[in-house]
């Protein structure tokens, strides 16, 4: 049987949420499912202003609008991620300064920021790799010591959780000033395409209303507290149509009970593979005491390229689709000549060794047991 890298998994109610927002006759943005799953997110997690917007990277863009990024600014972030998190800064002029990964887990390594830090640095932009926490206190801690903001990319990171020195839990996406989330299909949870920007810090919240409805003020015009709107900043068309809002709150709805198949499977990948990934060299994740796991991807980190590559080909070979991951943005055809040339060992491992394997909430024991004897043999 073949085995696909994702499936999208729906719950049974998108199609109905759909049909009722078209025959609601409201099919742009910011209509009544829009406000379900902007509430619901704000409520569950204890997160700021919450807006709906067409993607991670627009909610990533709006971020950097929000904290007047201009030309000769830095912006500190790990250059083992996707390009979004870059480009959301470089399209407003910034220097992107790329931080190493840890050397236990692809997610950034907090110990080297300081040394990164100028006074041109504006921001942090810490991604939180897998769902996996970064350790928010190192990090909200410069950000206070050097008068920084702090964006989360939380991506992958939707129901995931620090728990600080002070012992408090806090969901991933409410500790920075700003956070950006991912509703792409092959997150856990999907709308297609899809995202969110949580605004934490409330001085940005009347803005990044604006700035989310093209630079106007139309959504204070309809709650009446104008009577027109116009232009008054800067801004784009970032929200998404309500059928796309519809089809994420039939997800949303749906949470508790996709975690639950996730980490199911996660726990099934672990421990049927813990054995042969030791007898192997094989690294698997490794959940820091401070980060919950919310299951989002399971990977495999070869002892070098050459055993990444057999490893990928032996699956090819039995039609399981598995992929390799990020290349390093600092070694990218279009960033390499801009980057400063620091050392990013542990970047440049992950890009090089890093495994993906297949992940999908209907993913029975059936297929990962497949899966197991292709690896295994």
């Amino acid at each position: 049987m073949k085995i696909p890298f994702n499936k999208p998994y729906l719950t049974g109610k998108e199609f109905d949420y759909i049909q009722d927002a078209v025959n609601s006759k409201r099919l742009c943005g910011n209509g009544k499912y829009t406000q379900l799953c902007q509430d619901y997110l704000q409520q569950r997690y204890g997160f700021g202003k919450c807006l709906l917007t067409s993607s991670c990277t627009d909610a990533l863009e709006m971020a950097a609008i929000l904290l007047n990024i201009e030309p000769g600014d830095e912006v500190i972030m790990p250059s083992y991620t996707f390009v979004s998190t870059a480009n959301a800064f470089v399209l407003r002029g910034a220097k992107i300064v790329f931080a190493d990964s840890r050397p236990d887990h692809p997610g950034m390594d907090e110990d080297s920021i300081e040394s990164l830090i100028t006074p041109k640095t504006k921001a942090i932009v810490p991604v939180h790799y897998a769902g996996v926490a970064c350790d928010m206190d190192v990090i909200m801690d410069l950000a206070a010591k050097y008068n920084l903001f702090v964006v989360e990319d939380a991506a992958q990171a939707i129901d995931s959780y620090y728990t600080g020195k002070d012992g408090i839990k806090r969901p991933l996406g409410s500790i920075g000033h700003l956070a950006a989330f991912s509703f792409h299909e092959t997150k856990n949870i999907i709308s297609g395409e899809g995202g969110m920007l949580a605004v934490n810090d409330k001085q940005f919240a009347h803005r990044a209303e604006i700035i989310w409805e093209k630079g106007t003020n139309r959504s204070a015009f309809y709650r009446g507290e104008v009577d027109k709107y116009g232009w008054v900043d800067v801004g784009s068309s970032f929200l998404p149509s309500e059928m796309v809002a519809a089809f994420l709150w039939a997800q949303l709805e749906a949470l508790d009970n996709i975690q639950a198949m996730r980490k199911g499977i996660w726990e099934r990948y672990y421990e049927g593979l813990k054995d042969w990934a030791n007898s192997q060299g094989v690294g698997l994740p490794q959940i820091p005491d401070f980060a919950t796991n919310n299951a989002h991807m399971f990977y495999l980190v070869g002892a070098d390229g050459n055993q990444r590559n057999a490893l990928l080909q032996q699956l090819k070979q039995q039609d399981i689709h598995a992929v390799f991951h990020y290349i390093s943005l600092h070694s990218s055809a279009f960033y390499s000549q801009k980057h400063d040339g620091c050392n990013l060992s542990h970047s440049d491992r992950y890009s090089e060794c890093l495994l993906r394997l297949p992940m999908f909430n209907d993913m029975d024991l059936t297929i990962q047991q497949q899966l197991f004897s292709a690896l295994l043999k």
